[in-house]
């Protein structure tokens, strides 16, 4: 039997256990890393080279759509499969546009990962149905439709942006220049037909992108 060689990615070393038991329990599948933020995740992927990334798009500093995007500039043909809370059709989107393959919330039942693993390694796009229907429903509104104006990396930078972080801490986070964070800042208030930095936190909130408890007092 063909061995498939996962890597696991999440903050939380309880929950990267419960990865780790329901993946290996599964014939072909075997853990190979473990990271647990976008930095880390892109240095293990080099390192280890896995058949499929296990990714929570939510992770201390950059985002897991972040580490997406830079492990995909790498390795154009990495599978990565999103496995988080966010039910809401804004990360999804975004974490497709970035390369993921699959995306399944942690709410559903666990073998809708290990399918959905499998699936990515058949080569489909899978996608569990409540954020599908999220993204429908969305569709049908018109919510969060300014999001689609915004590349993948703007959209990193509002979500750092209306979560409070300085333009410097953005700029190390993502391995750009101040400068870069400013104009971002400017062209994404621009895009968004937003005058005021208050108005773009609470555009992040009404799009799911950040908490309320982790948005920035502005």
């Amino acid at each position: 039997m063909i061995e498939h060689r996962i890597m696991i990615v999440d903050d939380h070393p309880v929950v990267r256990e419960g990865y780790r038991r329901l993946i290996d329990l599964q014939p072909g599948l075997r853990i190979v890393s473990e990271a647990e933020d976008a930095r880390s995740a892109y240095i293990r992927y080099r390192e280890t080279k896995p058949d499929v990334v296990v990714m929570d798009v939510t992770l201390p500093g950059a985002s897991g759509i972040e580490a997406i995007r830079h492990i995909r500039q790498y390795d154009e043909t990495a599978r990565v499969v999103v496995f988080t809370m966010h039910q809401g059709s804004a990360f999804a989107l975004k974490s497709v546009e970035a390369g993921a393959a699959g995306y399944v919330t942690k709410s559903s039942d666990p073998a809708n990962l290990i399918r959905a693993i499998l699936g990515v390694l058949e080569g489909r796009t899978v996608i569990s149905p409540d954020v599908i229907e999220a993204i429908a429903q969305d569709r049908i509104s018109g919510t969060g439709s300014g999001l689609d104006e915004l590349s993948t990396r703007q959209t990193e930078i509002l979500r750092l942006l209306a979560s409070g972080w300085p333009a410097e801490e953005i700029a190390d986070a993502l391995s750009i220049s101040v400068k870069t964070v400013r104009n971002n800042h400017y062209q994404i208030k621009s895009v968004l037909g937003l005058e005021t930095d208050a108005q773009m936190v609470w555009f992040a909130l009404g799009a799911g992108l950040v908490e309320t408890s982790r948005a920035s007092d502005v």
